[in-house]
């Protein structure tokens, strides 16, 4: 079963960068940045999610994050499936943190369950049938709108969802134009997908 090892996030300044990432969630070696300047502009068509526990220990990611530079384009709040919002670290990376519970049960901690990259892809159905192609095993699938594959147990868990869809969830307009900004580390292969996600060898 191939899966994701980690992302590299594409940035100005990849020391300022790095301190973010260290400062607001403490990701480790999930998620590494390196220097880049190509042109982007808007939504880049993407997500990256933080899965907790509960309400409090979201609210704390997002406090850190916006602590440390972050603006808040989704504030945290109830909803039908849970307790989630968003924020925009400086480098321009949209992330989401979220929980399925609407109740403390405890106090808030820094643990996460689950990282998700979310692709906002044009063909949810064709982008899932290329994933599968590529030894990716289907975890759940939502009517072809949503597609969450299996992960290794420290990587990172990949998703599928419609471009609009996941600029909706995370609180922002789906327009954007230019590099996605982000190379997939993972063992599914060296390649690009039709929507130009670029995934590269995980020892990278």
């Amino acid at each position: 079963m191939a899966g994701i090892e980690s992302v590299t996030l594409e940035v100005a300044d990849p020391t300022a960068a790095n301190a973010f990432y260290v400062a607001a969630f403490g990701l480790g070696d999930r998620v590494k940045v390196r220097a880049s300047e190509a042109p982007t502009t808007g939504f880049r068509g993407f997500t990256l999610s933080l899965v907790v526990s509960q309400p409090s220990t979201v609210d704390s990611f997002i406090s850190t994050a916006l602590d440390s530079g972050a603006t808040s384009p989704k504030p945290a709040k109830k909803s039908l499936w849970g307790y989630g919002g968003s924020v925009q670290a400086p480098d321009g990376t949209i992330w989401t943190v979220a929980t399925s519970s609407k109740k403390d049960t405890g106090p808030a901690t820094r643990e996460v369950d689950d990282v998700v990259l979310l692709l906002g892809v044009d063909d949810v159905k064709a982008s899932k049938r290329l994933y599968v192609e590529r030894d990716m095993s289907v975890a759940r699938s939502f009517l072809n709108r949503y597609v969450e594959f299996e992960s290794p147990a420290s990587g990172i868990t990949l998703a599928l969802n419609s471009r609009r869809s996941a600029a909706k969830n995370a609180g922002v307009s789906p327009e954007g134009a230019g590099s996605h900004r982000i190379v997939i580390n993972g063992d599914a292969g060296a390649f690009a997908d039709p929507d130009g996600f670029v995934w590269d060898a995980a020892s990278l």
